[in-house]
């Protein structure tokens, strides 16, 4: 028979962290602590395949699963002296998620399972406390109320803020037992009114239905959109976590908390997080109390005046940070536990990888590298690549004026401005019009997943640096600032009041997720400063990587900018770019319109000098580094205006009559554009721009190479070459105006002169083109839609339904197609090493900031990406990971 259980507890566990795949993260782990001797409460773990199993069988348990966790409760049972169901000694469950993937408030949770109307006086009893019997069940009631039978949280909350206005209370901490007996008859009234039956009171019913709920929940809305974020396959399944409940809720020497080994946020070594006296897990995340530090240093730093879990239970303390010390040891990372103490004594409920921003991830591999904990490769390896993007956000200008309205904690660093929103739909609607928002909520809950991502920054008036919004805001990097209380929310009116001033829905502010301040207006931002602990891992890095990072660009601003990130040279410079700039575009028009090839040079004549500044520029920005400059590419008709008014614009601009305008855009008119008059067939229809590209490529060779003192050795790259012919056409033409150049200047000028891979005929017959080519770049956003057929600027009506239905993973504009298009792309590289072999290969397409796409080029043998500026760190690192992957180091 199949086994679907795996069991875990006093001191034994079947599984191991080894076993993630098969028990998810949480039951892995769960296991792992059990094996090392740690206090875990006993429990059992469902396997994924069984989530599967569920639905592959329109949504049916496996045989035989039912004997099995009956099984892993009787041993339960045996370790904790209860029994599930008992009315004198009962046996009360959590019921939990666990990916192999962290999805943290993804998925469903149910704690207290087992709780009834004779249960709960069994467990008041033993306990001794009463109260602490009934605040279980209302609690029980009210998760699985929501989780399991559907009916909405708000329903639960609005009774109990009820009941405790009535009662003059405040906190839930002040309600007596009698008075949650009445919250319990309340609750399940509603039930019965919303819902149409009674809540359930048989154990086992509980208990399954639960379970069925926790797999369900692996395909609720939010969990599908955290997967699509994070790239997780639907195809991973969860796991269920059975295990005996720990009550941080039995009075003032219980508690319970969450924490991470080291400081998420900035990366600092010392012991992070929050606690809650007399309190369960979910009242920490869900930020209905503030919680309280959980060491002293952390206490004074703060400025709270609540005690720390250091100073108010030191015994249970000093045995967590021991522990925390041995797991971060073990597993050699950060570690984010959870925890509870009852009555004094400390259980472990969790431990995984934690989760941390980038700036705190950079921290901490280059501190445990120093510390010997793990080596520099590793350091490199552990860094997600795409995660550099958070330290590219901006920063608040120190010397800006700050119009402070008021503060919360700094939960994710960075700063944002944008207009408010109180809704993710909001948020998302206005990130489709183009607007930035800044995501305001009293908390934030998994269902705002969306607008989450869609907003600049989030604002929270509740909850702690562990809150929902505050784990989930650091994990993408977006600025949050939580636990705002000085602020007041007003979501009916959509209002946010802070310090007497009222903002509405539109106003803009400011966040700083670095100081926890939020700000009146848009402040001025400074871009960040790579350095520090970044500049020693991106040294381990280069030291690591094989393959050469260069950038795309054509600007000098944006050679610059990828020059400060560490390009090493330029892969892709779009030469059609410059011609749209200021009053170029008019000669440009010029020369298209112009009758014939005379009328035509005397236009470019009047380029060449702007063309030749703009390179040199380049040239000199990149002082001796490679520079690919891609000859003109796009068809004519992209430079001459489209609507009437534009047309009627242009022609008195160019005094030329509105009629021969129109004439010849109508005769340049394209169907299919793309694979239309561009590239090298408009160098073979009209020469002379070649030619004027080259000489101007020349001449600025010549003069960056006098000011710099760095040689200059341009290639020239001729785009869209689909025959060996094509290029041997336009080679000969460039190496014409060479020759000019050399004798009229006196200075030798070496060059290479190569082509775009972006047809399949290309790739096909690259031995044969490597005759005349000294380099290929691959132009993969060309090569994807030639070789699927698809224009990128219309797949977006589909490709999101295909990835839905599963159709294709990934867009594959994102992320290269390795089967395909890769495949095209390892036949190019080896038959034209075939015929030279010191072919340079480079990538330039959007794919070459990709991590993934990157991983593939390391292994198909290029010698360079190119990608924006901006991704330039991000592919440095990505192109040493792959190296150090692949064993090349």
């Amino acid at each position: 028979m199949e086994k679907w259980v795996y069991t875990f507890g006093d001191g034994r566990a079947e599984g191991s962290a080894e076993d993630r795949n098969l028990l998810g993260g949480k039951g892995a782990n769960l296991a792992e602590m059990c094996n090392l001797g740690l206090p875990v409460p006993p429990g059992l773990t469902i396997v994924t395949d069984a989530c599967n199993h569920y639905y592959e069988n329109d949504r049916t348990l496996p045989e035989g699963l039912k004997d099995q966790v009956r099984a892993g409760l009787r041993r339960m049972e045996t370790i904790t002296g209860r029994i599930f169901g008992d009315t004198q000694k009962p046996l009360l469950l959590s019921v939990r998620s666990g990916s192999r993937a962290s999805m943290p408030g993804m998925m469903d949770t149910v704690l207290n399972l087992g709780l009834n109307d004779a249960t709960v006086a069994g467990l008041g009893e033993d306990a001794g406390d009463t109260r602490f019997a009934w605040d279980s069940y209302r609690r029980f009631i009210q998760m699985y109320g929501d989780v399991v039978m559907g009916l909405d949280h708000e329903v639960f909350v609005e009774i109990l803020e009820d009941e405790k206005g009535r009662l003059g209370h405040e906190n839930d901490t002040e309600l007596s037992a009698a008075e949650w007996q009445e919250v319990v008859a309340r609750y399940k009234q509603a039930i019965r009114e919303e819902l149409d039956e009674e809540f359930p009171q048989d154990p086992e019913v509980q208990l399954w239905r639960a379970i069925g709920a926790v797999f369900a929940s692996w395909m609720n809305a939010r969990a599908v959109t955290y997967r699509t974020l994070h790239n997780i396959p639907a195809v991973w399944g969860t796991a269920v976590n059975v295990q005996a409940m720990v009550f941080g809720n039995l009075g003032n020497s219980s508690a319970t908390g969450v924490a991470f080994t080291r400081n998420p946020s900035t990366g600092e070594n010392a012991l992070y997080g929050e606690f809650l006296v007399n309190a369960q897990g979910e009242d920490v995340v869900a930020g209905i109390r503030t919680p309280q530090n959980i060491t002293e240093e952390a206490r004074i730093a703060s400025g709270s005046d609540r005690p720390s879990l250091e100073k108010l239970m030191p015994e249970a303390f000093g045995e967590f940070r021991a522990i925390c010390d041995r797991l971060e040891r073990h597993y050699r990372d950060m570690q984010d536990l959870e925890f509870t103490i009852e009555r004094g004594k400390l259980w472990m409920l969790q431990t995984r990888a934690g989760k941390r921003t980038a700036k705190a991830a950079l921290k901490i591999s280059v501190d445990m590298a120093t510390e010997g904990l793990i080596s520099q490769g590793e350091a490199v390896s552990r860094i997600d690549p795409a995660s550099l993007d958070q330290l590219l956000h901006p920063t608040i200008d120190p010397r800006a004026r700050r119009d402070v309205i008021g503060s919360g904690l700094p939960a994710s660093p960075g700063a944002a401005t944008g207009e408010i929103v109180f809704t993710s739909e909001d948020a998302v609607k206005a990130q489709e019009e183009g607007r930035k928002v800044i995501l305001v909520r009293i908390e934030t809950s998994p269902e705002d997943i969306h607008g989450m991502h869609a907003a600049q920054g989030i604002l929270t008036t509740r909850g702690g640096m562990t809150s929902h919004a505050a784990v989930v805001a650091r994990g993408m990097g977006t600025p949050c600032v939580s636990g705002a209380g000085t602020l007041r929310v007003d979501l009916r009116n959509e209002l946010l009041v802070a310090h007497g001033v009222t903002l509405r829905k539109g106003d803009v502010i400011t966040i700083d997720g670095s100081s926890g301040q939020v700000l009146k207006g848009a402040i001025p931002m400074l871009q960040p400063e790579l350095s520090g602990d970044f500049g020693r891992l991106m040294e381990w890095a280069d030291r690591t990587r094989r393959m050469k990072v260069r950038t795309n660009a054509e600007t000098p601003a944006d050679a610059r900018a990828a020059r400060s990130f560490g390009a090493e040279g330029i892969g892709l410079c779009r030469t059609e770019h410059m011609f749209f700039e200021g009053s170029r575009i008019n000669v440009m028009r010029e020369m298209i319109l112009a009758e014939d090839e005379a009328g035509r040079r005397a236009s470019l004549a009047k380029l060449l000098p702007m063309q030749r500044s703009d390179f040199a520029e380049l040239f000199e920005i990149m002082h001796g580094l490679p520079v690919t400059i891609r000859m003109l590419d796009p068809p004519l008709h992209e430079f001459l205006p489209k609507s009437d008014e534009e047309i009627a614009e242009v022609a008195a601009a160019l005094s030329i009559e509105e009629a021969v305008l129109r004439r010849r855009v109508d005769t340049l008119h394209e169907f299919n554009p793309m694979l239309g008059h561009r590239g090298c067939r408009l160098a073979i229809s009209y020469p002379e721009i070649a030619e004027m590209q080259a000489r101007a490529i020349f001449e600025a060779a010549v003069e960056a190479a006098k000011k710099t003192g760095a040689a200059v050795v341009p290639e020239i790259m001729v785009p869209l070459v689909g025959l060996k012919a094509e290029l041997d056409y336009v080679k000969a033409r460039i190496e014409a105006v060479a020759k000019a150049v050399i004798a009229e200047s006196g200075v030798k000028i070496d060059y290479l002169v190569g082509t775009m891979i972006e047809l399949p005929r290309a790739a096909l017959r690259a031995h044969v083109i490597a005759e005349s080519a000294e380099f290929f770049s691959f132009g993969t956003n060309d090569l994807t839609q030639t070789t699927f057929g698809i224009s990128r600027d219309d797949a977006s009506a589909f490709l999101s339904t295909y990835i839905q239905k599963g159709i294709v993973e990934q867009d594959p504009f994102v992320q290269l197609d390795f089967d395909g298009v890769g495949e095209l792309i390892r036949i190019a590289a080896e038959r034209g090493r075939r015929t030279r072999n010191d072919l340079k290969l480079g990538i330039c397409g959007e794919h070459g900031g990709d991590p993934a796409s990157i991983h593939f080029c390391e292994d198909a043998g290029l010698d360079y990406v190119s990608c924006s500026p901006f991704r330039v760190p991000i592919a440095r690192l990505a192109a040493a990971q792959a190296a150090f992957n692949n064993g090349k180091v």
